[in-house]
């Protein structure tokens, strides 16, 4: 009875990269099934101590099964919290009639193992549609060869990415006397211009010929702004989507910020630069990004001691810190300023990790590098905020460094789709590189 209770039913098999990339995935597949490969908690035992994101997933999924089963057997169907009629439980990998993955693929592998386990559930319930949902491409391709189902977790991912909202629009044949009116009245209504009414914080370039003016548009007040080409800390715009990146890291209204762009934009030295111009208004600066090990080698194969250790994967924010320095060769006090922000710790580098546990209160707070992040580790991380503090990401959506994210479901992409019509956040993605011709070459061409 247990087994026809599943028919005409799809049973959903889980490992371990969607547990990492979302501890609660087994409560959004409605009214359908969702079984665990007990390898799969041991390799989350494996991950459970540590402070990376991907240690606190698995934390958060123990404790979740532990919470639902209380007195039950998870080796049988437990109702799902919050489901019509789904369940859930831990399956056991048992040899198939005709299916052995670790026969085909070697018995050196977990992942062998889990498939093993969704094949024993498909053949246990061959009424039941089973479907592996992974992250990993190779673990999908390996289950559809082996005649068995298997999708990406969909969740959080954004549907079209080459249409992501970009926050900036250019609209031609602007009359010159509505140009004239906004430079000499400070703002204009938007009625002429017939504006989307639902767009928070846009951005737009006005052309009237063969001249363009940028402005700000502010939902709230129906109004558009002139945004002028403001320096930040000795740092200047050199174009229009840099000086519409920082007039958004200058408002004060604004206290989330996206930009997303190719190598060289000036994603990370204008949010550095704007974090130094408002250095007096907040507590603290704190500029991180997500540690990616290189070569497969975590921190640990690193020598020498935890500065030493982070340091290679903080040298580009250095770097851009060392080149606002630069800024003020003929003022050597500016400069000893900016080293004593550091040594005072008024800015502080560090990997996203260690910033776990800290209080963003009046906290200027840039994350780098932010395409590296799960939808559910920006989340946890915009919900730490506290009082007067301003968070920005920067990244580029299409030079993804984990295994399991690509540029629709990472979570700088669905922060992007996500927030765009908020009026605490602005995003503009910066398309002209501004490092050297050498750098524009090697985006464009290779």
């Amino acid at each position: 009875m247990k087994k026809q209770s599943a028919a005409h039913k799809k049973i959903f098999v889980l490992d371990t990269s969607v547990i990492l990339y979302d501890h609660n995935a087994f409560n959004n597949f409605q009214e359908h099934d969702v079984a665990i490969p007990i390898q799969v908690l041991e390799e989350l035992d494996n991950m459970k101590s540590g402070n990376e994101t991907r240690n606190a997933e698995a934390r958060n999924f123990i404790r979740l099964i532990d919470k639902m089963s209380v007195d039950q057997l998870i080796n049988e169907w437990i109702p799902l919290i919050g489901s019509k009629t789904g369940r859930f439980k831990v399956v056991i990998d048992s040899k198939t009639k005709h299916l052995d993955a670790e026969l085909v693929f070697g018995n050196n592998k977990i992942d062998h193992r889990i498939l093993n386990a969704a094949l024993s559930i498909k053949q246990e319930y061959p009424l039941s549609k089973v479907i592996l949902v992974s992250k990993d491409i190779c673990l999908r391709l390996k289950a559809k060869s082996l005649d068995l189902n298997a999708e990406d977790y969909e969740t959080g991912k954004v549907k079209n990415v080459d249409e992501l909202y970009s926050g900036k629009a250019v609209i031609t044949k602007v009359p010159e006397a509505y140009i004239h009116k906004l430079k000499e009245e400070g703002s204009i209504g938007v009625e002429p211009l017939d504006l989307p009414s639902e767009a928070a914080n846009l951005f737009y370039v006005l052309k009237t010929g063969r001249k363009a003016t940028p402005v700000w548009f502010n939902s709230k007040s129906r109004q558009l702004y002139p945004v002028e080409r403001r320096s930040v800390f000795n740092i200047s715009p050199r174009n229009h989507e840099q000086a519409f990146a920082i007039h958004a890291l200058l408002n004060p209204e604004i206290k989330l910020i996206t930009i997303q762009g190719k190598a060289g934009t000036g994603k990370t030295l204008l949010s550095l630069a704007a974090a130094l111009e408002q250095r007096k208004d907040y507590r603290q600066i704190f500029v991180t990004r997500p540690i990616v090990a290189l070569s497969n080698k975590d921190l640990g194969f690193l020598p020498g001691d935890v500065k030493s250790k982070i340091d290679p994967y903080m040298a580009p924010i250095w770097d851009n810190l060392k080149f606002i320095k630069e800024q003020f060769n003929s003022d050597p006090k500016v400069q000893s300023r900016i080293d004593d922000f550091v040594k005072t710790e008024k800015i502080v580098i560090t990997p996203l990790a260690y910033i776990r546990g800290r209080t963003l209160t009046k906290i200027f707070f840039i994350v780098d590098e932010a395409q590296n992040l799960t939808p559910h580790e920006v989340k946890t991380i915009i919900s730490r905020a506290g009082t007067h503090t301003k968070i920005i990401f920067t990244g580029d959506i299409y030079q993804i460094d984990t295994p399991y994210l690509d540029a629709e479901s990472n979570g700088l992409s669905y922060l992007i789709e996500s927030a765009r019509n908020h009026p605490l956040y602005a995003h503009i993605t910066l398309d002209k590189g501004e490092r050297s011709e050498l750098a524009n070459l090697a985006n464009d061409l290779l």
